[in-house]
């Protein structure tokens, strides 16, 4: 008889840099979750201006993913995602988490980042943050039916 003792500790996920091989997994998620998802040259054009991009892995599996913004000592959060069969795991709290910290590190004192009114989730993900509303631009984003308001939410980083 032989025995084959199993590691039973479960798997932690692992934050790196966005990379060109990347975008085919990227792609598979964003097209999947949005309606009106970015295109592969939104995130290709975001690696090339320097922006600061992670991937989210779990397992080898590529699960989520930010698109941050860092300029004159503001953040913008341009994309977050997480896979649908991820979500509401605590995965997209950690990669808001992380990247508030990478903003704060590369000196910006605010996060910035827009939302659509429809989606409750992600709104109530950063109202737990401390997001707080600071505007809305009007007919931002495309939608079904012409085009949906996006809300403009800010947190003050420490």
């Amino acid at each position: 008889m032989s025995a084959v003792l199993k590691d039973e500790r479960p798997a932690v996920p692992s934050l790196g840099p966005m990379r060109g091989q990347d975008l085919a997994e990227v792609m598979a998620i964003e097209d999947a979750i949005y309606s009106h998802p970015w295109t592969r040259g939104n995130f290709a054009d975001s690696l090339r201006a320097g922006y600061e991009c992670r991937v989210l892995r779990l397992s080898g599996e590529l699960i989520g993913y930010f698109v941050l913004m860092v300029a004159a000592g503001e953040a913008h959060l341009l994309n977050l995602s997480v896979a649908a069969r991820h979500q509401r795991s605590g995965h997209g709290a950690a990669l808001l988490r992380e990247a508030g910290a990478l903003a704060h590190r590369l000196g910006a004192r605010s996060l910035f980042l827009e939302v659509r009114p429809s989606n409750r989730a992600a709104q109530a993900l950063y109202t737990r943050f401390g997001f707080r509303r600071v505007g809305v631009r009007r007919a931002y984003y495309p939608a079904h039916a012409g085009r949906e308001d996006a809300l403009v939410l800010a947190l003050p980083l420490q």
